[in-house]
């Protein structure tokens, strides 16, 4: 007789109090600790927006859009899920509240509900759910995360949580639920305070959705007296309550969820064991050799960001560059080297609130990506002191895009060299709008319609770029409308800037970098590396970065001592 295969297991990741409590990071990491059990695991993410992608959020308020293989443009959490289980993820995994209701209207358009009267309830619900399932279906997941934006108690995400009553109904022992809130210790009073989450246990409750457990997140550790106040508010046992106070790194987590046997009572819950594989047994070997690695950093590298996506009223935000930072985080630990992140503001150095030259201290200059005009002078700016002063430096996507410009505009002596997204009349354009794009632009179809996802390109022999990757050709992830002119590679070849990496049709510049006897390291690309950077797999190019900055800081240290 057949075998049966085993149901597919869903854990659905929910918050409380407030957002940004780390629900991700959460979901990441239960994800890991059931991996390292055993379980073929894969994530879902839920935004509770009429966008119908990440493709048109402000990075400044949403952090960074996370572009998938495929092309899909997604929530920065998608960014943790393929970090954390060490696979790539596909559009089928990321939900929003615009989509949803796009594909039920589609569907009603096509009369795919065969003249029935579509209704919010139960239409909406049960086409959640039936995007949950085809990503288990496709990802062959035993086990799904599947993480609710938003916070409990909001009406934009209760449709989320409406689908996620329905599957337990269906499949009462094959669906759990996890709440995540916050324990706040007020300043005037020194004691950690548990009614802000026992009134979102409540709120929880009274959509139909019982939590199984509850993590409780906070600046300490959880007592004793108050997980028991927790278990009596929500009906469970003080075991199921899990402690999650801050952790100096988010790669420890998992190893402290371990300690605080969460993956025992969530396997228990679901009623499935622990399975004793190699592939389980070389997982948690690999995670626990990189965590040990973060640990063990003999040396520094200082380098710094030059952005244009940080200001939010009073505050500094670092989220809109969010895979850059442990891409340079990943690199830094292969290299031995706690790397420590100086973020510029590229318009502090256009109104001169800054100076360009502060940026001679950094072992290292990265320019990431963007869209529009701010900042960007400034972003020149710094390329040009990074090239002029052999810094080590790296440029993503617009990054790139500017790189050639300063190059055409200081060394080529093309004055008016600029880009088409600038749209300054009369200028020579040395960044060009892709032909494919021309009638989006026109037509104004910009959502979801850039050059996005994996793409193959061919590394020049002899470049630096084939030395870094070790291979001639590679396979990386974009997202941009503009493109290097083709037409003037030629004179900024003639001047010392190569074009090393080209799409695999030999029509699009991927890779530009100057010649060693110019400059040290000096690279840039027009794809996004750090979207493929991962703890167990750091991206070389970042590694190599980082690596070439130690080098400065070491040969400036030596000078010193001399």
């Amino acid at each position: 007789m057949k075998k049966q295969k085993q149901k597919t297991k869903y854990i659905f990741v929910v918050g409380g109090v407030m957002s940004g409590v780390g629900k991700g990071i959460t979901s990441s990491s239960i994800g890991k600790i059931l991996q390292m059990a055993g379980y073929r695991v894969s994530a879902v993410k839920i935004d509770p927006y009429i966008n119908v992608d990440a493709g048109t959020l402000n990075p400044i308020e949403h952090g960074e859009t996370f572009v998938l293989e495929d092309g899909h443009e997604t929530d920065q959490d998608m960014g943790n899920y393929e970090r954390f289980l060490n696979q790539s993820l596909t559009r089928e995994s990321y939900i929003t509240t615009g989509s949803i209701y796009q594909k039920v209207i589609q569907d009603e358009r096509a009369l795919r509900y065969d003249g029935k009267t579509v209704s919010v309830v139960p239409h909406i619900p049960l086409a959640v759910i039936k995007q949950i399932q085809k990503a288990a279906k496709k990802q062959d997941a035993e086990i799904m995360v599947v993480e609710i934006g938003g916070t409990v108690g909001e009406y934009e995400n209760i449709l989320f949580l409406e689908a996620a009553r329905m599957m337990k109904r269906k499949q009462p022992d094959d669906v759990l639920f996890v709440l995540v809130s916050y324990l706040p210790i007020p300043k005037n009073l020194g004691e950690m305070k548990t009614k802000p989450t026992q009134q979102a246990i409540r709120t929880l409750q009274e959509s139909g959705v019982f939590p199984d457990i509850i993590v409780a997140r906070g600046e300490k550790p959880l007592d004793i007296p108050r997980k028991e106040k927790i278990a009596q508010a929500s009906l469970l046992n003080r075991e199921d309550i899990i402690s999650a106070p801050d952790i100096s790194s988010i790669y420890d987590i998992p190893e402290y969820f371990i300690q605080e046997k969460l993956d025992q009572r969530i396997l228990h819950k679901l009623h499935i064991r622990k399975k004793r594989n190699r592939e389980a047994q070389e997982e948690a070997k690999k995670w626990e050799t990189f965590t040990r690695s973060t640990k063990k950093l003999r040396d520094k590298a200082h380098i710094a960001i030059v952005g244009k996506y940080f200001s939010s009223g009073d505050f500094a935000l670092t989220d809109a560059y969010v895979s850059v930072i442990e891409a340079l985080k990943y690199a830094g630990f292969t290299n031995k080297a706690k790397v420590i992140l100086h973020w510029f503001n590229s318009r502090d150095f256009e109104t001169g609130k800054q100076k360009v030259n502060e940026l001679k201290k950094y072992d290292g200059i990265l320019v990431p990506g963007g869209f529009g005009n701010t900042g960007i002078n400034g972003k020149d700016m710094a390329i040009r002191y990074a090239r002029e002063h052999a810094i080590p430096f790296l440029g993503l996507c617009l990054g790139m895009q500017r790189a050639a410009i300063e190059f055409a505009k200081n060394v080529c002596g093309i004055e008016n060299a600029e880009s088409d997204e600038r749209k300054i009349r009369g200028s020579a354009p040395i960044i060009t709008t892709m032909e494919e794009q021309k009638k989006l632009i026109k037509e104004k179809k910009l959502g979801g319609s850039m050059r996005l996802g994996a793409y193959r390109a061919r590394l020049s022999k002899g470049s630096l770029a084939r030395k870094v990757y070790k291979q001639d050709e590679i396979s990386e992830r974009h997202r941009h409308r503009y493109e290097l002119n083709p037409e003037y590679v030629p004179l900024l070849k003639k001047h010392g800037m190569r074009v090393s990496g080209w799409s695999v049709e030999g029509k699009l510049p991927e890779i530009i970098e100057l010649d060693r006897k110019l400059h040290p390291f000096f690279i840039a690309t027009q794809f996004h590396p750090e979207l493929q950077a991962r703890p167990l797999s750091p991206h070389p190019l970042f590694v190599a970065f980082i690596g070439e900055s130690m080098k400065r800081r070491k040969n400036l240290q030596k000078k010193k001592e001399k």
